[in-house]
């Protein structure tokens, strides 16, 4: 006999789909047949309160039988026919599809009741959407699977319940944080990084890059990482085997003219001047990899608009050729520029962007990563170390010389990453006995200095040739250094709003309406300048 439920206890409710083979069976020697929506009510140790059976008309004659049965073995339960029409039970999206419909449209009471969906029955692609509903939390359930006696005289057989939250399981659980925590550091390249805006875009990253074949759009300044990161994110999607070609990797702002659309898209020998043979293209060399284009935003019209197609489509058209060829590739863009901008401009397209920037990921440079440069630090001593053969180390006074002044409001980085690991080799280079002193690190810091202040210097001979000499000369010398500063920032600016924040920080908290970019757009035509001339 079943127990009684206790008060306030959940009641249970199996949803399951008819067995046209394996519930059937006629006669008093039906019940030496094992049938699975039978036995499910013939367990002392699980009372169901009620059983949604799914079936078609042409199973109305069966159902009937299936349920008189049951009330005979366990009067408690409560059976509710729905009727799914179901064509071919075999066709994925037909059953897929039935089964949604009926998840979608049934009121789960999840507070007063809970749910098992039972996948022994109907047809394995049944079972299958079955499961793939349930994990998906349409069925807000367990599932329930049941096998058959070892003797036909033992009963009812078997039965178990799997639940697929994967968090209760310890084992399970500690495994995918290891798989997680791995990703995260394989993204990072292994370097202990502190930012906390930086290791959540990390884990974003890896969440995203894991699930989806969607294109990727990289932003920031040079030098923040771009190009390593994709190459991070390739290894990690091979790994988990979602790619098998290889990375084909391509900086835009190199591809002029017909080269560029040679280099992308290949060419047919005689498509002009100079193709003496055939040519792939990259993008047909990244089928079934992925594709890295760095720099995005200096692609020309005609390119960009081939490549949308490429990546709607899958096929493209190469230079020369009347032939289409096909390439299923996984894009990775990445750009120190703001499309946006560019669309506006007239530079870029508005259908590619929005094709591109599903998910966008923005890379913040060195500057905002303070935290960042000691591990970053030891990062590249261990890189030259590999590289070289030659282990390096930084004494302690030079080491805390060298990382007050990376980490002070006079380091600038305009080239980020790159800067940091170039200053690192040279020191590296530099130091006898592969011990970096104080007068080595003093020595970079002092030719960081001046190569940072031969840029300003520089941002002022441009200024020259914007304005002209008689122009230059109206000037006062206080605005000659304020306009120097904001051309800076500008240029180390991912946008004119991006330029603005850093320009207006410390005042836009006190305003009640904030135009940053607009600021710095009157600010420039006072002296008859655009961002777009500065950029």
């Amino acid at each position: 006999m079943t127990s009684p439920k206790k008060p306030h206890q959940k009641k249970t409710v199996v949803i399951g789909i008819l067995g046209t083979t394996l519930d059937a069976g006629k006669g008093a020697r039906r019940w030496e047949r094992w049938r699975p929506t039978v036995s499910l009510c013939q367990h002392d140790d699980l009372l169901i309160d009620r059983l949604d059976l799914l079936h078609d008309k042409r199973s109305n004659s069966l159902a009937n039988a299936i349920i008189e049965d049951i009330a005979s073995v366990s009067p408690e339960t409560k059976v509710v026919e729905h009727d799914v029409e179901m064509l071919d039970p075999w066709d994925f999206e037909e059953v897929y599809g039935l089964l949604h419909d009926f998840a979608t449209r049934y009121p789960f009471d999840t507070d007063r009741e809970e749910y098992l969906v039972h996948i022994t029955t109907g047809s394995h692609v049944a079972q299958i959407c079955n499961f793939l509903l349930t994990e998906a939390r349409y069925f807000p359930a367990r599932l329930i699977q049941t096998s058959p006696p070892r003797k036909p005289t033992d009963g009812a057989g078997n039965y178990s319940v799997i639940d697929l939250d994967l968090s209760k399981y310890d084992r399970l659980a500690s495994r995918f944080e290891r798989e997680h925590s791995d990703a995260i550091a394989s993204l990072k390249g292994g370097i202990e990084t502190r930012n906390v805006a930086f290791n959540r875009l990390i884990e974003r990253i890896e969440h995203v890059a894991a699930r989806t074949t969607d294109p990727l759009l990289i932003t920031g300044p040079t030098g923040a990482g771009k190009s390593r990161l994709a190459g991070r994110i390739y290894e990690l999607r091979r790994h988990r085997r979602l790619v098998k070609g290889d990375l084909v990797e391509v900086n835009c702002a190199t591809l002029r003219g017909d080269s560029a659309m040679s280099a992308l898209f290949g060419h047919k020998k005689g498509a002009f001047t100079g193709a003496m043979a055939d040519r792939p293209g990259l993008l047909r060399s990244a089928d079934g990899g992925m594709l890295f284009l760095d720099e995005i935003g200096e692609l020309g019209l005609d390119e960009q608009a081939m490549l949308l197609r490429a990546i709607e489509e899958k096929r493209f058209l190469p230079m020369g050729s009347d032939v289409e060829v096909r390439s299923d590739f996984q894009l990775i863009a990445g750009t120190n520029r703001d499309l946006s901008v560019r669309v506006r401009e007239g530079g870029f397209r508005e259908d590619l962007l929005a094709r591109i920037n599903l998910w966008t990921f923005e890379l913040p440079g060195l500057r905002e990563r303070a935290e960042d440069i000691e591990p970053n630090l030891d990062y590249e001593l261990e890189r030259y170390a590999r590289e070289r053969g030659q282990l390096v180390r930084l004494s302690k006074e030079a080491r805390a010389q060298f990382l007050a002044f990376a980490t002070g409001p006079d380091a600038h980085w305009p080239g980020n990453f790159r800067d940091l690991g170039a200053a690192l080799t040279r020191m590296a280079t530099l130091a006898p006995g592969g011990r970096i002193s104080r007068e080595i690190v003093a020595e970079e810091i002092q030719r960081l200095r001046g190569a940072w202040c031969a840029g300003d210097e520089g941002q002022d001979l441009d200024i020259l040739t914007m304005l002209g000499p008689d122009r230059l000369a109206e000037i006062d010398l206080f605005d000659r250094a304020q306009l120097a500063t904001v051309i800076r920032v500008c240029r180390q600016s991912v946008s004119l709003s991006d330029a603005g924040r850093k320009l207006f920080e410390a005042s836009r908290a006190r305003r009640s309406t904030v135009n940053d970019s607009d600021r710095v757009r009157k600010y420039l035509a006072k002296f008859e300048l655009s961002w777009e001339e500065i950029r």
